[in-house]
């Protein structure tokens, strides 16, 4: 019975040692299986837990290469500024701090919340930029309440300072924050959530040159958020600088001489395709982008009726009105059907069918050569000339000139404008081209449309007498130091294949709008220098009351084309005035400034006389011989 008993309590004991071993095996398998997940599993997301808890990260921003025009001007470089930023790992309760913010310094709570969450998904030792180019009351503030807003900092970044103004805006363009489509989109891996980046204009299209590489310090703090050392840094990289083709100072000319109006102006080099002034009229001040716009100042700009956020000399798309009358002549000289000496009866009006089209003249040209179409901008001469040409042969010449689609000129979203063909009608509307559709076409109006870039390397190319450039903007781009890294040069497009004989008839009728009497163009002529030109008005509306004042936006639109010096041509320009209604009142006084300004800037400085000026003396004999004087110009000129 005894041993029977005893057996059992052996056998009880060897059981009990086994649940325990199996008990002990199970604990020692757990914490093995917590050691690998722990050690080789989560070893990643551990040793980011504990840099955060005593690593920080503050970012030197780089400053932007400067932009500068041809002469080494500086027309845009920066200036400092400071950004609100706050470290995530170093706040408790993030509510408490955002009420905190938005009472001392009166910040709009929802977007300090929305920055917030914007830049969360970043390391928690990294700062988040909450507010961008505060004022530097704000900053002290900030530093007076330090000890109250843990984790918030003052950093201080480079912005851009626009030294002119308004000058060039849209061609120079502005920066803004980076948006989270941009911090998502292909090519922007390098950037981070509250950096500037270029919105538009040269600005944007030379983003990767100007930009730079930031920088930064990565620092061990301890638990209350001292700097112990610096455990690595890195030294930001300024970025390189743009020189420009545009000359400053014809560039500010040609914006003053706008005035109040709104239009687009484009001077280019005739022998390079080098754009020398750049204007879309109204400006606006780039600036105001770079902060949080004023809301006073944005609702000016929208309900502006002269829209001066839109880059019209880029996006602007015209009829050209009697500009376009130099394709139509080059067409007929070209396909045989005029030659210098073929003349047309101009009575002021045209039939066609049961149509009726006027000349501007209501009197009429009387007998008309191409010489007087061209000087006297006469409508008829070239109704009849488009008439028998067709609308395809009007839009092979232009083609020629590369018109109907961008020229290239490195901007984005440049407009193509529009050289319509009786199968271009076809696919856009399903209806053919009828006879009558030519004749408007010949003098720049109906379906044509044309950018200021177009219209001044049209009248280039029939300057240089038939090769067309690509316009461009930028001349090399530099290092920090000036040193260049890279040189743009000219680039020949095509040639348009016309004798060099038939380019000099229409220049000779382009020397006669400025120069001889009955011209339209006399207001861009200059007292020294010979220009040639051609005016020229396009409709907005077709049909206006008479008898009333015309509004604003229903008047014809002003333009005027030229170039000099007539003998051997160096710059060409193309003016639009928006509802300006005469291109020979309204934009050729224009495009005269511009070019008395080119040719002022080329002139040596002035020197002071050495001697005193006797009684005698009246003036000095060194002045050139001018030009013939205006002896007439045709000021009833309706359509030009």
């Amino acid at each position: 019975m005894k041993e029977q008993r005893f057996i059992r309590e052996i056998s009880e004991s060897k059981r009990r040692i086994l649940i325990l071993s199996f008990v002990v095996g199970g604990i020692f398998f757990l914490l093995l299986l917590r050691l690998w997940h722990l050690q080789i599993l989560s070893v990643d997301d551990y040793r980011n837990m504990s840099e955060n808890n005593r690593l920080r990260f503050v970012p030197v921003a780089a400053s932007r290469g400067a932009i500068m025009d041809r002469n080494g001007t500086v027309l845009v470089s920066n200036q400092p500024s400071f950004s609100l930023a706050v470290v995530p790992q170093e706040v408790e309760n993030k509510d408490e701090l955002l009420d905190r913010l938005t009472t001392l310094l009166g910040m709009d709570r929802a977007e300090l919340s929305e920055r917030w969450e914007k830049g969360k998904g970043r390391a928690k030792y990294y700062p988040i930029i909450l507010a961008s180019n505060i004022s530097r009351d704000q900053v002290e503030i900030v530093e007076e309440n330090h000890l109250r807003l843990p984790g918030v900092e003052i950093e201080m970044k480079p912005v851009r300072e626009y030294a002119s103004g308004v000058l060039a805006a849209h061609l120079l363009g502005y920066i803004g924050e980076i948006s989270e489509d941009e911090l998502s989109a292909k090519g922007f891996e390098e950037y981070n959530p509250g950096d500037y980046l270029g919105k538009n204009g040269i600005e944007r299209s030379w983003e990767k040159e100007l930009h730079g590489n930031d920088g930064g310090r990565q620092l061990e703090v301890d638990a209350r958020g001292r700097v112990l050392r610096t455990i690595s840094e890195s030294y930001p990289t300024v970025g390189n600088s743009v020189v420009l083709t545009i000359d400053a100072r014809i560039q500010k000319q040609a914006e003053m001489a706008f005035g109040d109006q709104a239009g687009a102006a484009v001077a280019m080099d005739v022998n390079t395709g080098e754009v020398l002034a750049f204007v879309s009229n109204p400006g606006f001040d780039p600036a105001l982008f770079s902060g949080k716009m004023p809301a006073d100042v944005w609702k000016e700009y929208l309900d502006d009726k002269r829209h001066p956020l839109e880059n019209k000399a880029l996006t602007g798309q015209y009829p050209p009105g009697s500009t376009f009358k130099v394709i139509t002549a080059l067409a007929g000289l070209e396909d045989g059907k005029i030659d210098e000496n073929t003349t047309v009866n101009c009575n002021g009006s045209y039939e066609l069918g049961t149509s009726t089209f006027k000349c501007w003249n209501k009197h009429g040209h009387g007998v008309t050569n191409l010489k007087k179409s061209l000087r006297e901008s006469c409508d008829v001469y070239f109704y009849q000339l488009g008439e028998r040409l067709g609308v395809d042969r009007i839009a092979a010449m232009a083609k020629r000139f590369m018109l109907g689609s961008p020229m290239g000129i490195g901007l984005a979203h440049e407009k193509a404008g529009l050289i319509p063909t009786a199968e271009w009608k076809l696919k856009r509307f399903g209806k053919r081209w009828l006879h009558g559709e030519t004749v408007p076409v010949s003098i720049g109006q109906g379906y044509v449309l044309m950018t200021p870039i177009q219209l001044v390397s049209m009248i280039a190319t029939v300057a240089n007498e038939g090769n067309v450039y690509r316009p461009y903007l930028v001349k090399r781009i530099v290092d920090a130091d000036g040193k260049p890294l890279r040189e743009f040069k000219s680039e020949l497009m095509g040639t348009t294949g016309i004798s060099a004989d038939k380019f000099k008839l229409v220049k000779q009728g382009l020397f006669a709008v400025v120069n001889e009497p009955g011209g339209t163009g006399a207001a861009a002529r200059l007292s020294d220098v010979h220009v040639a030109g051609k005016t020229g008005s396009s409709q907005v509306v077709k049909l206006r009351d008479s008898k009333q004042a015309t509004p604003y936006q229903y008047r014809d639109h002003a333009l005027f084309v030229g170039f000099a010096p007539y003998e051997k041509p160096e710059i060409a320009v193309a003016v639009i005035v928006e509802h300006g209604e005469h291109g020979g009142s309204a934009a050729a006084p224009i495009a005269g400034r511009i070019l008395r300004a080119w040719f002022d800037s080329k002139k040596p400085p002035k020197k002071e006389p050495v001697r005193l000026k006797s009684k005698g003396d009246e003036g000095t004999d060194d002045e050139p011989e001018p030009p013939a004087k205006q002896q007439g110009v045709n000021e009833e000129k309706a359509d030009d």
